[in-house]
């Protein structure tokens, strides 16, 4: 009876570690013009379009070829995996200071406004060097959506 009990235990557990396996993680748009449709087909209707390429975007579910996305105005939907790529961009969630170096003491190089979208270089622990436009330097990483 006990062996029963146990064995029980086990398999139950060993589905909760499965399930905790899955997380979330960020990719980025590949293309100028993405479909974004209400289910994981092209059977499904397009509920939007994205018109910005490289904007960052968490896969929260996946099925088949098509990730559910979410992006940082909380927008979701279905989008197939030929639209997306590993991500190395972020989007600026708040105003912030773009820096010559990785520290708050270097000199400023400009001033990245909310809703601006960055492509990341390198990144250091709390510091990410990234290119905007024209500009390259480096940016805390606090308030970024994009990147863990």
């Amino acid at each position: 009876m006990y062996k029963i009990i146990i064995f029980l235990l086990l398999i139950i557990f060993s589905f909760k570690n499965v399930s905790a396996e899955q997380k979330n993680y960020f990719l980025m748009l590949k293309n100028k013009k993405v479909n974004v449709r209400y289910g994981p087909s092209f059977d499904y209707p397009v509920k939007f379009i994205y018109k910005k390429k490289f904007l960052p975007v968490e896969v929260i579910d996946k099925k088949e070829n098509f990730r559910r996305i979410i992006d940082h105005k909380k927008n979701s939907g279905w989008i197939h995996i030929s639209q997306l790529k590993k991500s190395s961009s972020v989007i600026v969630l708040e105003d912030k200071i773009l820096f010559k170096k990785a520290s708050k003491f270097s000199r400023p190089l400009a001033k990245l406004k909310k809703g601006r979208l960055a492509i990341i270089k390198k990144c250091i622990p709390s510091w990410c060097n990234v290119k905007v436009e024209s500009y390259s330097g480096w940016i805390n990483i606090n308030n970024l959506w994009g990147k863990y």
